[in-house]
């Protein structure tokens, strides 16, 4: 059940403890950097979940990497581990004018499969239950080959079961494209926001589209009432699943590993920023623990969301979490990040990761268009709005002086940073759509 909306009287109380509150609801592009995180070594303790639980997910991934190579051609390259690039972006570094330490781009954009952030979590969720089932069936034992699970006879198997998810567009369609590859019979429950290319691909899959006139809460909160009513079906709770969370969090030791390999330091004297666009928190969250566990206080993560879906920044600013939603301060949830446009955040993500979350900052839909424009002008990269809204969030971590003083980011420190955006979507947006995004970000550039 979602909660009911709060009272105005309420409201009015939070608006008088926390005067953020109104320059959120006025639509302010800004920044909050948390004064109550704690080191990575205690404040890991919050979460739940170890390293011993991230490595059993990559153990997992590693497994499954036959099967992936076989039936997704396009993840053959890499073995069946689907990961993605960094790369430095000096042209787009220079027209943001960041003259201290170096930007990078980390390019979940351009991930097999299903394109965007949530082929890690989303995909990861799948193959943890199929394994699971194949495992009780006694159809798979963990030293097999995995690329049998292609077998008819497996898919046969996994078509006895259902797999549903409620998504904003991309979780839904790597749980969608990795679920019917299977055999199971999919279902993805789908806001108001989710785009129609996203809802035909999903269909060409074999995959049941439900629609939603309502927001992401509305079409999560459905989806998963209709699965308890059938006892085949699991469920994929974007909200509080800790393998969606796992998934992502793998992502870190491989990072590490990347830098490693591009000879970029990070340490003390070193820091790396993430700044990684969030939703509901998962992926961005999940992603936010692995890079903890890889770096610890070494990597500070900066949230960044629509001026219109500040969800994450609400929950944890006032404390109330999922017990809030930006609805509840007169914001409309509208946004043409449409990945981000969520109203209510993760309670469990926002539990979890808010001692290790260093900041939050907000992005207009105007300036998202105007990055990706300049993005695709400086570096011929595109991707789609809610993915570069990570650019937004550098300018807020240069120019918070008190909270430099507080991490002790001395200047130095900062001209030897390291700033990764972490680019979470856009190479499977149709060439007109994504030519229309460009457009109308560079008509915003020319009014200035």
């Amino acid at each position: 059940m979602l909660p009911p909306p709060l009272s105005p009287h309420l409201i009015a109380a939070l608006r008088a403890d926390f005067p953020l509150i109104d320059a959120l609801t006025a639509l302010q592009p800004l920044g909050w950097f948390n004064p109550a995180i704690a080191p990575s070594a205690e404040a890991l303790g919050d979460v739940g979940l170890t390293l011993d639980d991230v490595d059993d997910a990559s153990a997992r991934l590693a497994r499954f990497a036959p099967y992936l190579a076989k039936v997704f051609p396009e993840t053959q390259a890499s073995g069946g581990i689907i990961e993605s690039p960094i790369v430095p972006l000096p042209a787009m570094q220079a027209a943001l004018r960041v003259t201290t330490g170096k930007v990078w781009l980390k390019q979940d954009s351009h991930l097999p499969i299903s394109g965007s952030i949530k082929a890690r979590g989303g995909i990861y969720e799948v193959l943890k239950h199929a394994e699971t089932l194949a495992l009780d069936a006694g159809l798979l034992k963990k030293g097999d080959d995995y690329s049998l699970l292609a077998s008819d006879a497996l898919k046969a198997f996994f078509g006895q079961y259902a797999i549903a998810v409620g998504s904003t567009g991309n979780l839904g369609l790597s749980i969608g494209i990795m679920s019917a590859r299977l055999g199971f019979r999919a279902s993805v429950h789908m806001s108001a926001d989710a785009r129609q290319w996203k809802k035909d691909k999903l269909r060409e899959h074999g995959v049941t589209v439900v629609e939603y006139t309502q927001d992401y809460s509305v079409a999560v909160e459905e989806g998963r009432r209709q699965a308890q009513g059938d006892p085949s079906c699991h469920f994929v709770d974007d909200e509080n699943s800790h393998d969606l969370f796992l998934g992502y969090a793998v992502a870190g030791e491989r990072l590490k590993r990347q830098f490693d390999a591009a000879s970029v330091i990070v340490d003390a004297e070193h820091p790396l920023f993430v700044y990684l666009p969030c939703g509901v928190g998962g992926g961005p969250g999940g992603v936010a623990l692995g890079l903890k566990l890889a770096f610890g206080d070494a990597v500070h993560c900066v949230f960044v969301e629509p001026t219109h879906s500040p969800c994450m920044l609400l929950g944890v600013h006032t404390g109330w979490h999922e017990g809030i939603s930006v609805q509840d301060i007169g914001i409309d949830n509208v946004t043409a990040a449409d990945g981000l446009a969520v109203g209510r955040p993760s309670g469990f993500v926002g539990r979890a990761m808010q001692r290790l979350i260093d900041g939050y900052a907000t992005v207009s839909d105007e300036t998202l268009y105007r990055l990706l424009a300049v993005l695709e002008q400086t570096e011929g990269w595109r991707l789609e709005p809610s993915a570069v809204a990570g650019f937004a969030g550098i300018r807020h971590v240069l120019e918070a002086h008190d909270y430099q003083q507080r991490l002790g980011l001395t200047p130095q420190r900062l001209q030897q940073a390291t700033h990764l955006v972490w680019g979470t979507g856009g190479s499977m947006v149709p060439a007109a759509e994504m030519d229309a995004y460009v457009a109308r970000g560079r008509a915003l550039l020319e009014q200035g």
